[in-house]
């Protein structure tokens, strides 16, 4: 595997951490670094950590992985997406910065966005001198993918007057239905 195949590896996964940020991003009326920082962070680490995790696991565990990450992915993201839609229905705005930073939603966002990368360790069997670089610009992708996502997504939920928290929320659980039917096409 080439770099240029890891930078395409590596964008191809951490394109569901942009979507995910961008929708979780229009849904904030403002943002406030340190909890915002969570994302990103956590986004790039467990994106990251996976396909190591799916290197030295097996590849046993990986094809079970396989066989419910696509599930387990819609379960995460269309419980967080109905959840940004109840809030933006019933008007619960927080005063100060947007309720989808908490420790638990952003660990369930960065799990459901990085399963599909478990499975992808298994690439680096053969080619076990590739890991740790292909870990680190996996992560490093999936953290700049998130940041450039939040950033977007808040931009475009402040200039406009639609309500974006149910957006956000159907794009989740989009992403989620995305990733099943990924898995059977």
């Amino acid at each position: 595997m080439t770099f240029f195949d890891i930078i395409l590896l590596s964008i191809g996964l951490a394109m569901d951490c942009l979507a995910v940020s961008v929708s979780t991003g229009i849904g904030c009326k403002q943002i406030h670094i340190g909890s915002a920082a969570k994302m990103p962070v956590l986004f790039g680490l467990f994106q990251g950590l996976m396909p190591l995790i799916g290197f030295f696991v097996t590849i046993w565990f990986a094809d079970f992985i396989g066989t419910v990450s696509h599930w387990i992915a819609l379960a995460i993201l269309s419980v967080i997406g109905l959840k940004m839609i109840w809030e933006d229905i019933k008007g619960n705005e927080e005063e100060e910065s947007c309720s989808h930073f908490s420790w638990a939603t952003v660990i369930l966002l960065a799990v459901a966005t990085s399963i599909d990368a478990l499975s992808t360790g298994i690439i680096f069997v053969s080619i076990p001198e590739q890991i740790v670089s292909a870990t680190i610009i996996i992560g490093i992708t999936s953290f700049l993918f998130s940041i450039i996502g939040l950033y977007l997504g808040y931009k475009i939920g402040k200039t406009a007057i639609l309500r974006f928290g149910i957006i956000g929320g159907i794009i989740l659980i989009g992403i989620g239905i995305k990733i099943v039917a990924e898995h059977y096409l």
